[in-house]
């Protein structure tokens, strides 16, 4: 909507048209701006989210929190701060004024200041020097997170990628399908991490860690020693030996070289067969069909993604790629390669210029099993992410930690997840002591049909579909013994952020969410 077309907020908006809890979406000057009532306050701030423009006119409020629909991004209404990733940045703040039964939004506020640092931190001597081990979501948030709470500390971020920490999710969708700059990627400029002053290391792989002597040793026979420590090392891609196959024919998916490659790999071909019905084989089925080339994709499961979402839903995303032209072969997978000929196990053939592998991944665990950390299916961590070494914290699709809505533990390979439990992190680095509950959450994005996930359901034995997957406009509910695990939904995004907040409500997490 043209900024013309909504009111300007200066000249004043009668106070009925702002119900509580509601958002009122306007203009002020250029920029639109969103007025939120709670209680006898008033707020005014930004209505684009900083994490890709989500509309937050759109949003939801909790309690003094207002959420993005496109991600779930978290904002503060008080201060403007980006609360929870994985948005980064604040958004802006206008101060309103009350006349009668009249608000006027008047001039825009200054930027918060930097933080101190709690009152439990503060008592506490801060660590001399950090390190983190991982470029990938959990390390940056970390990084960032530090200076944002106030640290001023050496800061060292040692990634063995040779790119900065980038916005991994979109290498496999619209930067793949090629919709997507490559000034998108990196996740902050260069200048960010002078400007932080964050020591950022590329391309180095830590070999070991010797947790009494707190030093980590790189593979080039560096040593670099810290006061506390954050593991982020991630995940790799499953390997997956395909007789008769060239290393030109086969394609991973992980990293921003990975994705530049399988681009230029994919410039050649004419024919791709994924192996394999994860999120990223489907996000690379819809993006190499968008680049025009034919797309087969062979996997184990009756329907893809069933294991996740259940056959409703795995069904409805077969259906969309099919419709785009994407072909299937299910309970299927690949024997061997013989040059451009492809062997199926059911003794089906099929023509492949290219393989691209997308059979799960595992997590990077060699440095902590080096290291005489507790394993167990993952790095084990506590509520507040710190592994069985003291001073050393552990986040990311490596972390097992003590899920407080299953009592089980758990570790998940999400994005926001492991933004998340960076910035987590990052203040119990610090000594806020903070326990690590926050909802799981992650979305996928296929022929411009997004599936958003909040919860984790590993187990249910019921599903309660509200909606239509014909009219992709539904909501489904993953349950087990009557009690709701998981939400999963397609074009539904406020209900998505409910379910989240509902989600929240139910471990008593708000009043910690909007300080």
């Amino acid at each position: 909507m043209a900024n013309d077309a909504q009111p300007d907020l200066t000249a004043g908006v009668a106070l009925n048209r702002v119900p509580e809890g509601g958002i009122f979406q306007g203009t002020v000057g250029d920029e639109k701006v969103v007025l939120v009532r709670r209680g006898s306050e008033f707020f005014a701030v930004g209505a684009t989210c900083t994490h890709y423009g989500g509309p937050l006119g759109k949003g939801l409020v909790v309690d003094d929190t207002l959420r993005c629909p496109l991600h779930h991004a978290c904002f503060s209404l008080r201060t403007g701060d980006a609360l929870h990733a994985p948005a980064f940045d604040p958004i802006p703040r206008w101060r309103v004024e009350r006349s009668a039964d009249t608000l006027f939004v008047r001039e825009k506020l200054a930027a918060p200041v930097r933080k101190a640092g709690s009152a439990a931190a503060a008592a506490q001597k801060p660590p001399a020097s950090v390190v983190i081990v991982g470029g990938g979501a959990a390390g940056f948030a970390a990084a960032d997170m530090l200076r944002r709470e106030g640290y001023e500390g050496p800061v060292k971020l040692i990634s063995a990628d040779d790119f900065p920490p980038c916005d991994r999710p979109n290498l496999s969708k619209e930067y793949l399908a090629g919709n997507a700059p490559d000034d998108w990627i990196p996740l902050k400029p260069p200048s960010y991490y002078t400007d932080q002053r964050i020591e950022l290391v590329l391309s180095l792989r830590v070999t070991s860690l010797d947790a009494r002597q707190k030093q980590v040793r790189a593979a080039d026979g560096t040593t670099h020693s810290f006061d506390r420590l954050l593991l982020a090392t991630g995940s790799e891609p499953v390997k997956l030996a395909v007789p008769g196959a060239s290393e030109s024919q086969l394609a991973y998916l992980r990293t921003y070289a990975d994705s530049r490659a399988l681009i230029a790999k994919a410039a050649a071909a004419r024919q791709v067969v994924v192996i394999g019905g994860s999120f990223i084989g489907l996000e690379v089925a819809a993006a190499l069909r968008a680049r025009g080339l034919a797309v087969h994709v062979v996997a184990l499961e009756t329907e893809p993604l069933e294991r996740v979402l259940g056959a409703g839903i795995g069904k409805f995303i077969r259906g969309l790629q099919e419709a785009h032209g994407v072909v299937f072969h299910m309970q299927d997978t690949i024997s061997r390669l013989d040059g451009r000929r492809a062997t199926l196990k059911s003794g089906s053939t099929l023509d492949a210029d290219l393989l691209v592998l997308g059979v799960g991944v595992r997590p990077v665990l060699t440095l902590a099993e080096q290291a005489g950390l507790s394993i167990d299916h993952g790095v084990v961590v506590d509520e507040y992410l710190e592994t069985s070494a003291p001073g050393i914290f552990a986040a990311g699709d490596i972390a097992r930690w003590p899920d407080p809505r299953s009592g089980e533990r758990v570790r998940i390979e999400h994005w926001v997840v492991a933004e998340r439990q960076g910035q987590v992190a990052a203040r119990n680095i610090l000594g806020q002591r903070e326990r690590f509950d926050a909802v799981p959450y992650f979305w996928t994005r296929q022929f411009g049909v997004s599936v958003k996930y909040v919860g984790h359901a590993h187990e249910w034995d019921e599903t309660v579909v509200d909606g239509s997957f014909e009219a992709k406009s539904c909501a489904v509910t993953y349950k087990r013994a009557g009690r709701t695990l998981a939400v999963a939904t397609i074009s539904r995004d406020l209900q998505s952020l409910q379910a989240e907040a509902a989600m929240e409500e139910s471990l008593g997490m708000h009043a910690r969410a909007s300080s």
